[in-house]
This record gives structure tokens, C-alpha cells and sequence, in this order.
């Protein structure tokens, strides 16, 4: 017996294994008066239970604060007694008012689209042709291109009804939390959306959308949502088109 317990107390010294006052330390002498458990390498990490998340769906009454590393949305998941809340947020997430489509950053920025229509058969502009300089394009682009096409042709008919206006005054509230910042995507962006338009759902796959970024005084780009999504340039006086409202985080 005492031999063991020699042997024990001498790879618990080798290997940095400590337990006092029921603190446990694995590679530190003595683990910090804060700390139930601390881990101390340099050459290695710490690894949680990784699972999908049809398994992690599986587990019976998980505690609040159970973290473990969800494989199908490549991200540490943390259970707060209610749902399970992700460390990153990754396409496919319902998150801020709708749902997530593109992700950057690691996961800390993206973009959010509505899980609804803001409207089909919507003209662009507001019954005056005329240019109103929304030809930014690319990511987070169509939140200025919106702003400007609003501030540009409100003058026009003040209670018109038109693309970037129907995008801009879009809310929802999920949760007692109401999300606003909406705009009309950005040729880009409205790319974007289009490639996860499955993970998204709702849109109407006979329909062109209309994008923030105008072609010139008379055209706006568009993007068809059925098979290809071919995108070209319509007059902006075509009231054929749909629009689907997006956010950015």
C-alpha cells in the first residue's frame, strides 16, 4: 500500500497534477485561489466534448453553463438554460431578427436577411428619374446606398412607396427585442443572398430582386433568384421586381 501510494504521489508531482482544497491543477504546482480547475502548457490545448448538432440535441436536461464544441457549426456552444448560444455566429443562425447568410471575421461580423419578402411587384424609384449616387457595391455597401436613394427621391412623393423605403422602415421584434437597421442589399450582397437562399427560405425563385446599386439615372441592378441568378440592369421605374431586406452585425 505504501509503495502505491508513493507511485501515485510521484506522478502526481511528474505531471503537475495537483488537487488542494478541492482545486484541481494539471501542469501548475499550485492552481489559483480563483480557479476550480487550471491548466497550464505550452504546447498544448484544451479539448471539450465535440459533437454535432443532431447529438448535442440528445443530451438530457443540460446544465446552464455546459459548453462544448459544436462540429456542424464549427463553433464553441454554450447551453444558458434555455437554448444553446454560440461563441461565433455562422450561416444558417437565427440571430438578430432573421436569419444569418454571410459571415466574416471569424464569425464576429455578417449579414442577417429577413425571413420574409418586403414586398413584390416594387418599383425602385420614387416616380422621378434621377440619379442618386447609390453605386457602392460590395459588403455593408447597401446600408449607405439605401440611405442615399431615401434621402434623394423622398422629396419626390414623400408618401411613396419604393424599394430602399420599404427596406429602411422594415422592423421586427422576436423576444420582446425589436431589430431595426434594415436596408436594401447591395449588388453584392444580394449575390450573397442569393447563394444561401435555401438557408434562408421564403423567396420566390420566378422573381428578379432588386439591389441598392444603381446602373445610372434610368437602371438599377437586379439579381433573378431562380436557377443561375442572372443580374442585370432594369428600368427603375419596373414594378416587377421583389425586395428582401438584410442587416449587418
Amino acid at each position: 500500500i505504501m509503495k502505491s501510494l508513493k507511485l501515485s504521489y510521484f506522478l502526481a508531482l511528474l505531471f503537475f497534477v495537483t488537487i488542494t482544497n478541492a482545486q484541481v491543477g494539471i501542469g501548475v504546482a499550485t492552481p489559483n485561489v480563483s480557479a476550480q480547475l487550471e491548466v497550464s502548457a505550452t504546447n498544448k490545448g484544451f479539448l471539450p466534448p465535440r459533437m454535432d448538432s443532431v447529438a448535442r440535441n440528445t443530451i438530457a436536461s443540460p446544465a446552464i453553463g455546459l459548453t462544448i464544441y459544436n462540429t456542424s457549426s464549427k463553433a464553441f456552444e454554450c447551453f444558458n438554460g434555455t437554448n444553446w448560444y454560440s461563441t461565433v455566429h455562422y450561416v444558417g443562425e437565427k440571430y438578430g431578427g432573421g436569419i444569418v447568410f454571410y459571415v466574416y471575421d471569424n464569425g464576429q461580423h455578417g449579414l442577417i436577411a429577413s425571413t420574409t419578402d418586403q414586398g413584390t411587384n416594387v418599383q425602385w424609384y420614387n416616380g422621378t428619374i434621377r440619379h442618386t449616387g447609390s453605386q457602392g457595391d460590395g459588403v455593408n455597401s447597401g446600408s449607405m446606398n439605401t440611405t442615399m436613394i431615401v434621402a434623394a427621391q423622398l422629396s419626390d412623393n414623400p408618401t411613396g412607396i419604393y424599394a430602399a423605403k420599404l427596406c429602411a422602415e422594415y422592423s421586427v421584434t422576436n423576444n420582446g427585442n425589436t431589430f431595426g437597421g434594415w436596408y436594401l442589399p447591395s449588388k453584392e450582397e444580394l449575390n450573397l443572398l442569393y447563394l444561401n437562399q435555401n438557408i434562408v427560405g421564403g423567396f420566390n425563385t420566378t422573381k428578379d430582386y432588386w439591389s441598392s446599386t444603381e446602373f445610372g439615372s434610368i437602371t438599377a441592378y437586379y439579381q433573378f433568384f431562380g436557377n443561375g441568378g442572372i443580374q442585370g440592369n432594369d428600368p427603375k421605374s419596373n414594378s416587377t421586381a421583389s425586395i428582401r431586406a438584410i442587416r449587418a452585425f
